[in-house]
C-alpha cells in the first residue's frame, strides 16, 4: 500500500477513526456509510471519502465500510498489528498515572521497565511493572528491544537523558516533558505539551467572549 505523501492533517485524524470504529465495533455495528461516519464524527462524509482514498478506499460505492475490516486496517496503518515494547522514565505521579489508568497494553503498547533516579524507589512495581534504576537503562533497552521510550520527567532531566537515549537502539519517544527534544533522524519523537493544550482552551475561550 502506497503512503508517501500523505499529509499530517490526515494521519493525526487516523487514531480518531480507529477510536470511533472501535466504538462501533463493540456497539456491533457491522457496517457503515461515510455519511453515518460524518455525523458521529463531525467530520464531511467528503474529507471521510478523501482520507480513506489516501490508503486505498476501503469501501465500495453505494455500500459503505465493513466496520470490523475498516477498524483492523486503519490499525495496520497505525502499526498497532504489532508489539510495541516501552518503558518509563520517570516513575512520579504522571509516569504512575499513564502506567494505571491508560489501556494501552489493548492497543498494543507494553510497559516492559519503568526507571527513576530515586533510589527509595527501586524495586517496587507500578502496575506490575517493576521499576530500576537510571544506570540500568541502557543495559536494559538492548536487552529488551525496547521501540519507546515514555519521558515523564522535568525539563533539565529530559534533555540529559535524551542524550542518553540517542545512543541506545530506541525507535522513538513519547515526550512528556516540557522541552523539544533534539534526536537523530532514525528517533522519532511525539511531544505532549500538557500546558499548551490549556492554552489552546483559553484561547477559544477567548475568541467566544468576543464573539458574544
Amino acid at each position: 500500500m502506497e503512503e508517501r505523501g500523505i499529509s499530517q492533517a490526515v494521519i493525526s485524524r487516523l487514531p480518531r477513526y480507529y477510536r470511533y470504529l472501535g466504538d462501533l465495533k463493540s456497539e456491533g455495528v457491522e457496517r457503515i456509510s461515510s455519511q453515518e461516519l460524518s455525523r458521529i464524527m463531525h467530520i464531511t462524509a467528503s474529507q471521510i471519502r478523501q482520507d480513506f482514498n489516501n490508503f486505498g478506499g476501503f469501501g465500495q460505492q453505494g455500500y459503505g465500510y465493513n466496520t470490523n475490516y475498516l477498524y483492523d486496517e486503519i490499525g495496520k496503518i497505525l502499526g498497532l498489528d504489532k508489539q510495541h515494547d516501552m518503558i518509563l522514565i520517570g516513575a512520579g505521579k504522571l509516569g504512575q498515572a499513564l502506567m494505571n489508568h491508560m489501556n494501552l497494553k489493548n492497543r498494543g503498547f507494553s510497559f516492559r521497565g519503568a526507571f527513576d533516579i530515586d533510589p527509595s524507589l527501586n524495586d517496587r512495581e507500578i502496575a506490575g511493572v517493576r521499576i530500576y534504576p537510571m544506570e540500568q537503562m541502557r543495559d536494559f533497552i538492548s536487552e529488551n528491544n525496547i521501540d519507546i521510550a515514555v519521558l515523564t520527567v522535568p525539563k533539565a532531566a529530559a534533555i540529559e537523558i535524551t542524550q542518553v537515549l540517542s545512543e541506545t537502539p530506541i525507535r522513538a519517544i513519547w515526550n512528556f516533558a516540557h522541552v523539544d527534544l533534539t534526536v537523530p533522524d532514525r528517533i522519532q519523537v511525539e511531544s505532549v505539551h500538557l500546558q499548551d493544550s490549556l492554552m489552546k482552551l483559553s484561547y477559544s475561550i477567548r475568541c467566544n467572549e468576543e464573539k458574544n
